[in-house]
């Protein structure tokens, strides 16, 4: 069984999904969809009620809700509740929401969508790209983000391929990629940036991103040629890729005068465009 986790955007919220291919089923997080639909404040505790209603009433929905990996506020894969499509149809019957139809007709959208990208793999990435889009980035980022999560994921595939487990083992080499380059964690980086529940990368800058790939670029490439075995090894490679990057990052401030790593989010860029 092979899953794939993906963000899909309704009304530019995002809400977590996982495709999984022996069922031909995407899985949609209920606590998103929760918060997409009735604009709650705290849609876990809205579920966390509601489920607990509905289990009252005798309602299978919930009792057959699977929990399914996902990428939590923290950057880590957390269980969390997902719901496939019928089960999330029957679900929202129960939310009173004006967004309920818009919602409905946005899900078989996306249901359709996934069919024709299994026949043309293209139209994945164009789908990204019009995702990005439709939350105001510039082209150029765009282009520039796709090509991060490429890179990204040849580093984790060689990552696997090493035996290395998803999880905490990733996200420690990850930490010490960007604390060698940027000089804080992915903790710190999203602290500085003001940032919660957001995705680092989305929010960075074409200098930050650049630099970025530049560091797991170059980590994958010296893990390919030096095999590392031990995670102590791994760390140390992730060192070598991040300190080519922080190289190319002083130079850069160097010449220009201009720090790379900086507070602006995705807001304060998108504002920026935008005036």
């Amino acid at each position: 069984m092979t899953k794939q986790n993906a963000i899909k955007v309704f009304e530019e919220k995002k809400v977590r999904t996982v495709w999984d291919s022996n069922t031909e089923e995407w899985y949609f997080s209920v606590v998103d969809v929760i918060a997409v639909l009735t604009d709650s404040p705290n849609p876990r505790n809205y579920w966390k009620v509601l489920k607990h209603r509905l289990i009252k009433e005798g309602n299978e929905t919930v009792t057959n809700c699977n929990q399914l990996k996902l990428p939590a506020e923290d950057g880590k894969m957390r269980l969390t509740d997902v719901a496939d499509t019928t089960q999330l149809f029957r679900l929202i019957q129960s939310i009173p929401s004006p967004k309920a139809e818009p919602f409905k007709l946005w899900m078989a959208q996306v249901a359709k969508e996934r069919l024709d990208q299994m026949q043309d793999p293209e139209l994945s990435i164009e789908q990204a790209m019009l995702d990005y889009k439709r939350l105001g980035y510039s082209d150029n980022w765009i282009n520039q983000r796709l090509k991060s999560i490429e890179i990204r994921k040849e580093l984790t595939d060689e990552w696997k391929r090493r035996g290395l487990q998803e999880g905490v083992q990733f996200a420690a080499l990850t930490d010490i990629i960007y604390q060698t380059w940027a000089e804080k964690t992915a903790k710190e980086y999203k602290q500085f940036k003001g940032l919660k529940k957001e995705n680092l990368r989305d929010n960075m800058t074409n200098k930050e991103l650049v630099l970025s790939m530049l560091a797991e670029l170059s980590t994958k490439e010296i893990s390919e040629v030096q095999n590392p075995e031990s995670f102590d090894e791994h760390a140390e490679v992730a060192r070598k890729g991040g300190g080519i990057a922080r190289d190319a990052r002083l130079k850069l401030e160097q010449e220009t005068g201009k720090k790379v790593v900086t507070s602006l989010n995705a807001k304060d860029v998108l504002g920026l465009q935008q005036e």
